[in-house]
C-alpha cells in the first residue's frame, strides 16, 4: 500500500479534495451553465471546467450531461447535489456561529469558575460587566479547579476563575484576590467558644473536606502540613455548603472559605497560624487569540485585581470568654 507524502490519512483525503469544489459544483447545477456559474464565482470558465472534470474523475461518475453551452444534472449529479447543499449549509451555519460568537457587541464568552464563587461573586461580576456590554452572551461552567483547567486546555473555556492559581507552561494565570479561610466547627464543639484558633489545635479532629482534585483539598493538606500534622479525613464531598451541613451534624470540622449566608449549627473561627488563605486567579490558554468579547471581559476581570471578592461577613462566633 502506497501513501502519498503529505496526504491526510484515510477518508480525510477524499473529503479535503472534494470540499473546495462543492460550491463550484452547486453553482453550475443552479445555473445549468458553466459560463454563468464562472461569472458568479469570479473565476475563469476554463478553471471551473477543469475543476468539474477533476471532481467527476475523483468520484468516478458523471455529474453533468453536456448540451452545447448548457449542462444538466445526471441521476448521480442530483443525488450528489442534495448532499452537497446540506454540507454547504452546515459550513455556512458554522461560519455564522463563529462570526456571531466573535462579535464585539453580541459575542459569547465561555467562562468557568469555582462552585464557591457562584453564589455571589460571579453574578456581581457579570452584572457589573454587562452594564457596559449589555448584549454579550455567556456560557457559564461551574466546576472544581482541575476539571476547569482540563476544559480550558481543550478549548471549551475561554477564561476561568480558579484556585490555587495554576503554574503551567501552557497556561497564563494572574492572581486577582485572596480569600481568608475559616475553621468550621459544630456549635457544640470544644473550640466553639473561641474567636481565633491555630490550625494545630485541630490536629486530633476528623476533617470533612472536598474530594481530591479540588483546590481546597490541596490547600487543606498544605496548611495542615505547615501546622505539623496530616488531616484525618472522615468524609469527602463535592460542594462547600454540603460540607458545612456535615459539620453541623457533628461529623467533623472543615477548612472553608466564608459562606454567603450564616449557616445554623456551625461556628466559623479565624485561623491565626499558619496564614490560611486561598488565592483566586484568572487563567487562560497561552497563545490562544481572544475574540473581542473575551478580550473585553478579560480586561474587566484583570481590572478588578484586589477587589474581586465582595466584603466578607465577620466570623460567626460568640464573644471569647475569659
Amino acid at each position: 500500500m502506497s501513501v502519498t507524502p503529505g496526504a491526510p490519512p484515510g477518508n480525510a483525503t477524499g473529503a479535503l479534495l472534494l470540499t473546495p469544489r462543492l460550491a463550484q459544483f452547486a453553482a453550475v447545477a443552479r445555473h445549468e451553465h458553466v459560463t454563468r456559474a464562472a461569472h458568479e464565482l469570479g473565476i475563469p470558465q476554463s478553471s471551473l471546467s477543469r475543476s468539474l472534470a477533476r471532481l467527476e474523475a475523483d468520484l468516478g461518475v458523471a455529474l453533468f450531461a453536456r448540451h452545447g453551452r448548457t449542462v444538466s444534472l445526471t441521476t448521480a449529479g442530483r443525488t450528489f447535489l442534495a448532499s452537497a447543499e446540506r454540507a454547504l449549509a452546515a459550513v455556512e451555519q458554522a461560519a455564522e456561529a463563529v462570526r456571531s460568537d466573535a462579535d464585539p457587541a453580541t459575542g459569547k464568552v465561555a467562562f468557568g469558575f469555582l462552585h464557591t464563587l457562584g453564589w455571589e461573586t460571579v453574578p456581581e461580576l457579570l452584572r457589573a460587566f454587562r452594564a457596559d456590554h449589555p448584549r454579550v452572551r455567556f456560557s457559564l461552567v461551574q466546576n472544581y479547579g482541575d476539571a476547569m483547567l482540563e476544559r480550558l486546555r481543550a478549548g471549551e473555556l475561554d477564561l476561568c476563575l480558579t484556585s490555587p492559581v495554576p503554574d503551567a507552561p501552557d497556561l497564563v494565570a494572574r492572581r486577582l484576590d485572596e480569600q481568608r479561610l475559616r475553621l468550621v466547627v459544630p456549635d457544640d464543639h470544644r473550640l466553639a467558644t473561641r474567636k481565633r484558633v491555630r490550625l494545630a489545635e485541630a490536629a486530633g479532629e476528623s476533617f470533612v473536606t472536598l474530594e481530591p482534585g479540588y483546590g481546597m483539598r490541596r490547600i487543606l493538606e498544605t496548611l495542615c502540613a505547615e501546622a505539623g500534622f496530616t488531616p484525618r479525613i472522615a468524609f469527602e464531598g463535592e460542594e462547600a455548603e454540603t460540607i458545612r451541613g456535615l459539620v453541623a451534624a457533628g461529623l467533623g470540622v472543615a477548612l472553608l472559605p466564608p459562606p454567603v449566608f450564616p449557616r445554623p449549627g456551625v461556628v466559623e473561627l479565624t485561623v491565626t497560624a499558619p496564614r490560611a488563605v486561598r488565592e483566586i486567579g484568572l487563567a487562560w490558554q497561552a497563545g490562544r487569540p481572544d475574540t473581542p468579547p473575551v478580550a473585553a471581559f478579560k480586561k474587566f476581570l484583570l481590572g478588578r485585581r484586589g477587589r474581586l471578592l465582595r466584603a466578607e461577613p465577620a466570623p460567626t462566633a460568640p464573644q471569647e470568654t475569659a
